[in-house]
């Protein structure tokens, strides 16, 4: 009897299974406790290994029969850093797929779709969570992307021709393609998308709005804690060749390696010699993949070219900082001289590194965020907001549940609403997320007003105690800034 019974009950499961028949093959994923259906670890492009390797993104192989889409695939290869362990340990060069959660399969009217771009300094991390996440229930469709990381995803090198590199952008324009071919089957609305990630994830959102090849893919933008450039300079497809070439060598690969030869590498090998690689003119190595590579084909010009042209304008953008996020690489000094170039003497005095000043306890983790988050952020809303683009800045100032001070992706768990977030009272982030995945507007009822960043250049800042309008940010130091 028993026996009966348990298969009777695999039998319903199944039966009440949700099924979506995509243009690749039908897929069948499972659901969850609060009635949402969750699809993971759908294909949106073939395997980039063997001779795809180095290529843009290529159509998923047709299947038949139902595919079981109930786990997420395996991240992209990566380096474990500590923080990325899970992604880490079950890692592929075949990661290309995509996770999908909507509250319905069939609303009574097409619901607003949110693409998640993870971070990771595009050379770590992965897509699985974000389907678990409580925004679904607030009537929106989640979908997480996993792209090409590291070497793998952002190589450049004169054998692989033309335009090479990017591959990591290319992936999540191939992402987004698969989402105006197939969102609809899920009940979201093709024609109401909106990209959204944090850290890398949020540079990647601002190369997307200035990337030719993701133009008409999506409709709004949010970056959290980075931007187009991450105030870096960016490299022309020599430079990154020229990193490239040095990656391959120290990979394995003979002097003038073919396409082949580069091809047949392993893989690790690639992501390892990755991780020691000494970039020119860029002190934290770490960064390598957070340099804009302008190959000419996803990236036509550098960021800065794009934006004071207006490119992106038609897009509502949301974007923002922590307080505090990452620290500083190297001494306050040189990177007052890297960072504010002629302006450096100024800079030295507003940091009160000048004689007879005193400089900030915290000046090293001011000093960093001002370089790398802050001014950068706010470069962008104001050259966004002067086109015309509708633009609204935030600054985040919550510390974490353990006590320790707010950091790099402290925002995270308030707009993905992870287990021990505060209510929406303190730091209604998910709630202004989905008004603007919404509406293109972030404000709504019974939220605090947040005005858009224009000539007052003002911001709303997050704290403890509510939700409250500042101005500045900043603003002073930032004006002394050297143009990336």
């Amino acid at each position: 009897m028993s026996l009966a019974l348990a298969a009777l009950a695999l039998a319903s499961a199944t039966a009440t299974a949700p099924v979506v028949q995509t243009e690749a093959g039908t897929v069948e994923g499972e659901t969850g406790a609060d009635g949402r259906a969750m699809f993971r670890g759908i294909p949106f492009a073939a395997p980039p290994v063997g001779d795809l390797r180095f290529r843009a993104p290529q159509p998923v192989r047709h299947w038949q029969g139902k595919r079981e889409a109930v786990k997420s695939a395996p991240a992209c290869l990566q380096v474990d850093y500590g923080w990325n362990s899970e992604a880490a340990a079950y890692q592929s060069e075949d990661c290309l797929y995509l996770d999908v959660a909507t509250p319905t399969l069939h609303p009574a009217k097409p619901l607003p779709v949110m693409v998640w771009i993870h971070g990771g300094g595009n050379r770590a991390g992965g897509g699985p969570g974000p389907a678990a996440s409580p925004i679904v229930s607030r009537g929106v469709v989640l979908v997480s992307v996993q792209y090409r990381l590291s070497a793998l995803g952002f190589l450049s090198h004169p054998a692989l021709g033309k335009q090479s590199g990017n591959y990591g952008l290319m992936d999540q324009q191939a992402g987004l393609r698969w989402v105006q071919a197939n969102i609809a089957r899920f009940g979201g609305d093709p024609a109401n998308v909106t990209i959204f990630g944090e850290s890398a994830g949020a540079q990647d959102v601002g190369l997307q709005m200035l990337s030719p090849g993701a133009k008409g893919l999506f409709h709004k933008a949010i970056e959290e804690s980075g931007s187009a450039g991450f105030g870096l300079p960016p490299r022309s497809l020599a430079q990154n060749e020229a990193v490239g070439e040095m990656i391959a060598r120290a990979a394995g690969a003979p002097a003038h390696a073919t396409a082949a030869q580069l091809r047949a590498l392993p893989a690790k090998a690639l992501i390892e010699a990755a991780e020691h690689a000494d970039v020119p003119h860029l002190d934290d190595d770490s960064f390598i993949w957070l340099q804009a590579v302008v190959d000419g084909k996803v990236l036509t010009e550098t960021p800065e070219a794009s934006l004071a042209k207006g490119v992106g304008r038609d897009i509502p953008l949301i974007l923002g900082i922590n307080r505090l996020e990452l620290g500083l690489y190297g001494t306050p000094e040189r990177a007052i001289a890297q960072g504010f170039g002629d302006n450096a003497a100024a800079a030295m005095q507003a940091y009160g590194l000048a004689p007879g000043g005193t400089p900030p306890a915290d000046l090293a983790l001011r000093l960093a965020n001002d370089l790398t988050f802050r001014c950068p952020s706010l470069h962008v809303a104001a050259e966004h907001a002067r086109s015309g683009g509708a633009t609204w800045h935030y600054q985040f100032d919550i510390d974490g549940p353990d006590g320790k001070p707010v950091t790099h992706g402290s925002e995270i768990r308030f707009v993905l609403a992870e287990a021990g977030a505060a209510p929406d009272a303190v730091a209604p982030l998910a709630a202004y997320w989905v008004n603007f995945a919404r509406t293109g507007n972030p404000n709504g009822k019974g939220l605090p007003q947040w005005p858009r960043f224009g000539t007052g250049a003002a911001s709303l800042e997050f704290t403890a105690t509510g939700s409250r309008e500042v101005e500045g940010l900043s603003a002073q130091t930032c004006a002394l800034r050297s143009a990336p």
